[in-house]
């Protein structure tokens, strides 16, 4: 499975951003899909997630300000950004796993078995 972010930039703080995942290879449909970040000299941290069959889940951080999507047709996974702030800043990176988990082991990093290239989002002015 070979995974294809994109949509990163610059942006003031209380704009908004789209970001994309898309997948060959594999269907997000039978294996889920979270979006994860790393900024500068942190950890990464879990964002959002799409199960294989649809459920959906937040950080804290970032609930009711983003929002993750999936287009089956297209195999591709969606991250909007509304709203974003400074600390949003960092590459985003969108992952899934070899096999479906569990709902509640998505927000694990670790069992991710394949991995976007990371797309960089900067929120400025």
């Amino acid at each position: 499975v070979q995974l294809q972010a994109s949509g990163g930039g610059l942006v003031q703080p209380g704009g908004s951003l789209r970001l994309s995942c898309a997948a060959s290879g594999g269907t997000f449909s039978n294996l889920g899909c979270g979006w994860f970040r790393q900024a500068p000299g942190k950890e990464r941290e879990f964002v959002a997630r799409i199960t294989w069959s649809g459920s959906i889940a937040y950080a804290d951080s970032v609930k009711g300000r983003f929002t993750i999507s999936r287009d089956r047709a297209q195999n591709t996974v969606y991250l909007q950004m509304n709203s974003l702030k400074p600390d949003d800043t960092a590459v985003y990176y969108c992952g899934a796993p070899r096999r479906a988990l569990n709902s509640g082991s998505y927000s694990r990093s670790e069992l991710y078995d394949y991995w976007g290239q990371g797309t960089l989002v900067t929120v400025s002015s």
